[in-house]
């Protein structure tokens, strides 16, 4: 074995080791606070802005809400290092089925194909 194959052998493990250390640590989020009311109406306005909400739903984990706008349901829930925003029918979001004290709403893009949430009471009365 030549001395530059073993360089060579070691640098490209150092450099694996690196992107590898890399990676985990860019995996890391952000800690959120628990979204409250006032916090859940802002963001859902900020993404709905054209949506006046009619009913809001948060979770018990305060990761999420679910408005009701109409015959609309808008969603907003902490994927990752910030919220995401989807909509989907009320009657669909009210039919999701819980799993494991979570309801998981499933959501027709490839972004963001579903969501699990834990409300305290699933469906909501409103």
């Amino acid at each position: 074995m030549s001395l530059a194959f073993v360089i060579q052998t070691l640098a490209s493990a150092v450099a694996v080791a690196a992107m590898v250390g890399l990676a985990a640590w860019a995996r890391i989020a952000a800690p959120r606070p628990a979204l409250d009311e006032a916090a859940a109406r802002a963001l859902i306005g900020e993404e709905f802005p054209d949506d006046p909400i009619d009913a809001l739903h948060l979770t018990a984990d305060g990761k999420g809400a679910i408005a009701r706008s109409g015959e609309r349901a808008l969603i907003v829930f902490l994927r990752g290092d910030d919220y995401v925003a989807r909509s989907m029918p009320w009657a669909d979001a009210v039919a999701a089925q819980g799993q494991g004290g979570a309801v998981r709403l499933a959501f027709r893009d490839i972004a963001a194909p579903a969501a699990r949430l834990s409300f305290a009471a699933w469906p909501p009365l409103a």
